[in-house]
């Protein structure tokens, strides 16, 4: 029998003692994860039956032809994009089990605590402190642009051990509890008028030894690997033909024939083109992922994602004329969830904007891809070499 075939019948045989209309949503979550059916390419025992990535497809038809709840992937993406791959890859076996299957389910939500004031693009200049305390450490310090941390549980931290080596040394990594004294999150309020980002002030917080992922100064190597998986997360999801925001431009194309122009009608045909270049190039980045761990072509999906992005959000304002200028929901909120495609043309306009920022800036992804894909010289780093206690801030 084939694998996949395997697969389906597994997952017929696990709807028939769980029927997902009688089933209550957070028990059918945990027995699916319980039955290796939340990621088939995990180990056993840790959601996954060892099976290849690209097997996951016909789990997820079943359950979905069945009527079976989702773990809101969309709330949890951090968790499931970042925390998930890092820890399984990195942590100890204590840690996969305690933390990997609440994530999945969805009942702890994860966040980011990387980026600073003073180290956002620059990542390894990061100054958060973490002292070692007996079986603890002390953590001290601010992060900032953290989206989510308003409802999260754990977070993933990135904190320098040791000031006397290098930037890229003496860098560990942590998971923070953040319900923990010392642990004080407030919201930025972004140009949509929402503040789904925040700022994370850490002050005297003890974090066990016990939940540090890898060796103590291997946190920038170990950070790749989130890294490389979030810009997967962000520019490679998989979308049908006109999904996302070339479906939104597409149909407003349609309605409003009165709208259209030969110049207007020339830039969405190269909007569409280059949607479906991207479209396709993430299905090849995907098979890759099947038979791999990511790597820096992760960097190209979710650069040409922003560039993308902000384009056609662009061009919708311009097709709409005066109607684009229109944001009904400008309005004060802490949302958990970013949604595009429900939402006016003015909120798409000026939420694209941020996409060339979070996850990555543009301008460090294109040093990614020339010196990681293309081989390029790399740019000269007079700082590479010197203790971070003396680089000037």
């Amino acid at each position: 029998m084939e694998p996949t075939t395997r697969l389906r019948a597994r997952t017929r045989e696990f709807l028939s003692g769980h029927d997902p209309a009688t089933t209550d949503r957070l028990d059918f979550l945990r027995a699916r994860f319980d039955a290796g059916l939340a990621w088939v390419h995990f180990p056993p025992g840790l959601g996954g039956l060892g099976a290849a990535r690209s097997e996951q497809a016909a789990v997820d038809e079943e359950l979905a032809a069945a009527g079976a709840p989702d773990n809101d992937p969309r709330r949890i993406g951090i968790g499931l994009g970042m925390a998930a791959p890092t820890i399984l890859r990195h942590g100890t076996e204590e840690q996969r089990q305690r933390f990997l299957r609440p994530l999945w389910t969805g009942e702890e939500v994860w966040c980011q605590l990387f980026s600073e004031p003073g180290a956002g693009s620059d990542l390894a200049a990061l100054a958060t402190r973490a002292v070692r305390d007996g079986d603890h450490w002390v953590v001290d310090g601010q992060k900032v642009w953290t989206s989510i941390a308003h409802a999260a549980r754990w977070a993933i931290l990135l904190a320098r051990t040791d000031p006397d080596l290098p930037k890229h040394q003496g860098i560990s990594y942590f998971v923070c509890d953040m319900t923990d004294p010392g642990v004080e999150v407030r919201p930025l309020r972004q140009i949509t008028g929402e503040a789904e980002f925040n700022e994370v002030f850490l002050t005297g917080v003890r974090i066990p030894d016990a939940h540090r992922i890898g060796a103590v100064g291997e946190g920038w190597r170990i950070a790749q690997t989130t890294l490389n998986n979030e810009r997967v997360a962000i520019g490679g999801q998989a979308t049908p033909r006109e999904g996302g925001m070339i479906g939104v431009l597409a149909d407003v194309w349609r309605e409003r024939p009165e709208l259209r122009t030969h110049e207007l009608h020339q830039r969405l045909l190269k909007g569409w083109v280059d949607a479906e270049v991207l479209r396709l190039t993430g299905e090849r980045l995907r098979q890759q992922l099947a038979v791999g761990q990511p790597g820096p072509e992760g960097a190209a999906m979710k650069l040409a994602f922003a560039r993308l992005a902000q384009e056609l959000s662009g061009l919708e304002l311009e097709l709409l004329g005066e109607d684009g200028l229109v944001y009904q929901d400008w309005a004060m909120t802490r949302p958990e969830v970013v949604d595009f495609t429900g939402r006016d043309a003015g909120y798409r306009y000026l939420r694209a904007k941020g996409n060339s920022i979070e996850g990555g800036s543009s301008e460090i992804l294109r040093n990614v891809i020339a010196e990681r894909v293309l081989g390029l010289p790399a740019e000269p780093r007079t700082d590479k070499d010197l203790p971070w206690k003396e680089l000037r801030r």
